[in-house]
């Protein structure tokens, strides 16, 4: 083996688990791409309402999606553990059968997509210009759902076929594409909310079509597509260890907009829009989390079917170090850009500048305690314990953080809604690790 090679079969020091995952991390991040240059597109050559609209209509667009990353995290974990059992022929066949489900179903979400986004926007609380721009970005985007979904699952399987570069040079290639068709469209041809969703369509088509290409054409490695034999338990097995991520994502998006609609009550479209960079910033500093929980999975997936207990009590001490490092270096980044981030989306309005700087300082926190969970549901995820993961994801969404943005507005307004998060997270950080104290006996890793 060349000195360079990473194996899942590895002892993983820190170097070389960063190696391994840096490019998933690097990937996630780029992945946010999309959104955020929309957004500051939008928000310099369109305007507040405008930004405000995608905003908003965006949770409902991440919902319908969601079934990738389900499928592609608890594929991971299914298809590392045949790797690890040397059982390649039946994961190169779940491999190819994980990817026609999500194009089929994919086919489905979007025409349900398409019916119902504009009932769905005016449930919410949108109305006038705001509805309208919201429903024109949505038509257009969900027009690239499918390979959308196909990119967040590759996402997962990238690492899984021991390709993480490749993966990370298609979505560096399909983000950057985005900023440059955003700039184009917007920027020089103004087609203000309509240019950044084409723009938008366009790159997550490239991000999803070449590495379905990629793995039909190419033959060598250990996993590609072939014809894949019907396997309902195993799908279903998927499904369940991938649950998790999907009630993270179902869950992350009813929450956004369960604040969007306590901002509209509480400080009208200037709210909305404030949050969306707050968001913005979220997105990247969480897709850092994700991005290395997603990258650790396969590796943890391939010790537990191996019956390595040394190497998973190595990686969970390793990855505790390495999320601890994040979180305090996001934090510290996070309070140190929130002025210039502010002033680069929203200099236009003062009012709503000064709003988001506000926020900011006080959402900033949050980054302290969110990368518990988020590695802990995909660790349990990894260790096909979907059970255990889903409820990590239920609690820290739909428990916790919408408890805290239903309650605290109550007793401190505007800046309840921002402290919410940080509640929510702290929260969901001491049941992850409750959950990792329980079951240490079980799979052997403290």
């Amino acid at each position: 083996m060349r000195e360079n090679t990473i194996a899942l079969s590895d002892h993983f020091t820190y170097k070389r688990l960063l190696r391994y995952t840096v490019p998933s991390i690097v990937m996630m991040i780029f992945s946010s791409v999309y959104s955020v240059v929309d957004g500051l597109f939008v928000s310099n050559f369109a305007g507040k309402i405008p930004l405000a609209a995608i905003n908003f209509i965006m949770p409902y667009l991440m919902i319908l999606s969601a079934g990738g990353f389900m499928l592609g995290t608890g594929g991971n974990a299914y298809i590392s553990k045949l790797l690890g059992e040397d059982c390649k022929e039946k994961a190169r066949s779940i491999f190819s059968l994980v990817i026609y489900t999500t194009i089929f179903g994919g086919l489905l979400l979007v025409m349900i997509g398409q019916i119902f986004l504009r009932p769905v926007g005016q449930l919410l609380g949108a109305h006038g210009e705001m509805l309208d721009n919201a429903v024109t970005y949505g038509r257009i985007v969900l027009c690239g759902g499918i390979p959308y979904m196909l990119q967040m699952e590759f996402q997962s399987l990238f690492n899984t076929a021991g390709k993480p570069k490749l993966g990370l040079a298609i979505t560096v290639i399909a983000g950057v594409m985005n900023i440059i068709l955003d700039a184009v469209l917007i920027g020089e041809l103004h087609m203000g909310l309509v240019g950044a969703a084409l723009a938008t369509t366009v790159s997550m088509s490239v991000g999803g079509i070449v590495p379905v290409l990629y793995f039909f054409f190419n033959r060598k490695g250990d996993l590609f597509i072939v014809k894949p034999e019907w396997n309902g338990k195993a799908l279903v097995q998927i499904c369940s260890n991938g649950v998790s991520e999907m009630v993270t994502n179902i869950s992350m998006s009813l929450v956004s907009m369960i604040y969007n609609v306590q901002l509209l009550a509480v400080a009208g479209a200037n709210g909305v829009a404030a949050y969306g960079v707050l968001m913005y910033v979220n997105m990247i500093f969480i897709s850092a989390f994700i991005g290395y929980s997603l990258g650790t999975a396969p590796i943890v997936g391939f010790h537990f079917g191996a019956g390595n207990r040394e190497e998973l009590k190595s990686l969970l001490k390793k990855s505790a170090v390495i999320i601890a490092s994040f979180a305090i270096s996001m934090v510290v980044l996070s309070l140190a850009l929130s002025v210039p981030l502010s002033r680069l989306f929203t200099e236009y309005d003062k009012d709503l500048y000064e709003m988001t700087v506000h926020g900011f300082r006080i959402y900033s926190f949050s980054f302290d305690f969110a990368g518990i969970p988020i590695f802990s549901s995909s660790f349990f995820t990894a260790l096909s314990n979907g059970k255990v993961s889903a409820i990590i994801s239920f609690l820290r969404t739909l428990v916790f953080q919408t408890g805290s943005v239903l309650i605290l507005p109550l007793i401190l307004g505007l800046n309840g809604i921002w402290l919410s998060i940080v509640v929510g997270e702290a929260l969901a950080s001491a049941v992850a690790a409750a959950f990792i104290l329980k079951n240490k006996n079980r799979y052997g890793y403290l």
